[in-house]
C-alpha cells in the first residue's frame, strides 16, 4: 500500500502550496537557476513534500513536487528530490514543531555565511523576526543529513528561524512552509541592510531587553491572529 494512501487530498494540496511558494523565492530574488527549494511536512504523517532536483523554476508544477518519507526516501513522484532532502528530513525528524523548511543562496545572507559571521541584531526587524542575531551553523557537505544536523544544533540554541550555514547559504524553518519562506525573505532583507550599514560605520546594537520586548510583541501581538504563522 502506498505511503500516501489515505492522505491524497492533503498531499495534493501541499503539492500545490509548495509549488506556488517557489514563485516567492524568484519574486524576491533569493535564488538563481535551479538552486534553492521549499519543503513542507505532511501534518500527522512521517512525510514531506519537496521540490524536484535540477528542475527549472519555470517548469515546476504541483505534479512534479516529490513526496518523501522522513528518511529522505521517495514514496511518490516521478522525479528525484532535491539534494537537500536528507538534510531537511533530519530537521523534520528532530524538530516536530517545524512544518516547513526553505533553502536559498540569497546574495547578502550568503555573503555573511561565506565569512562564517552571524548577522548582528541592530535592526528592530531583526529583533522582531529573529529574536536576536541570525546565527551561523557549521560547514557541512551536501548530500546526506550533515547539513540537517548543523541546522538543528544551531537553531536549538537560538530563537531565530534562520541559520546561515557556513560557506553554503540560508536555511529557514517555520510552523508552515509559508512562514519559512517569509523568514527567508526577511533574512535577506536584514542581511542586506546591515551590510550597507557597516559600509557607513559600526551599527548600534539593540539592548537585549529591547530585543526581548520587540520579539515578544511581534510574535504575539502584531498583525491579525490568523497571520501569526
Amino acid at each position: 500500500m502506498s505511503a500516501v494512501t489515505g492522505v491524497q487530498g492533503t498531499v495534493a494540496a501541499l503539492r500545490r502550496e509548495v509549488c506556488a511558494l517557489h514563485e516567492q523565492l524568484t519574486r524576491y530574488q533569493l535564488v538563481v537557476w535551479t538552486a534553492g527549494n521549499v519543503s513542507a511536512r505532511v501534518p500527522g504523517h512521517d512525510l514531506l513534500v519537496i521540490k524536484p532536483s535540477g528542475v527549472s523554476y519555470d517548469d515546476l508544477t504541483p505534479e512534479n513536487m516529490v513526496v518523501c518519507d522522513l528518511d529522505g526516501k521517495v514514496v511518490d513522484g516521478r522525479h528525484a528530490p532535491s539534494s537537500d532532502t536528507e538534510a531537511q528530513a533530519y530537521v523534520y525528524r528532530e524538530m516536530p514543531e517545524v512544518g516547513g523548511v526553505v533553502h536559498t543562496h540569497s546574495t547578502y545572507a550568503t555573503a555573511w555565511a561565506s565569512r562564517g559571521e552571524a548577522v548582528p541584531c541592530v535592526l528592530t526587524m531583526g529583533a522582531d523576526e529573529f529574536g536576536g542575531e541570525i546565527p551561523v551553523g557549521p560547514f557541512a557537505m551536501i548530500g546526506d543529513d550533515s547539513i540537517g544536523r548543523g541546522i538543528v544544533e544551531t537553531l536549538r540554541a537560538s530563537r531565530s528561524p534562520a541559520v546561515l550555514m557556513q560557506n553554503h547559504g540560508v536555511f529557514t524553518v517555520g510552523p508552515t512552509a509559508r512562514a519559512a519562506v517569509k523568514a527567508a525573505v526577511m533574512c535577506e532583507d536584514v542581511a542586506r541592510t546591515v551590510h550597507i550599514a557597516r559600509q557607513l560605520g559600526e551599527p548600534i546594537p539593540i539592548a537585549q531587553a529591547h530585543v526581548d520586548s520587540l520579539h515578544h510583541r511581534y510574535q504575539n501581538v502584531y498583525g491579525q491572529q490568523k497571520d501569526r504563522r
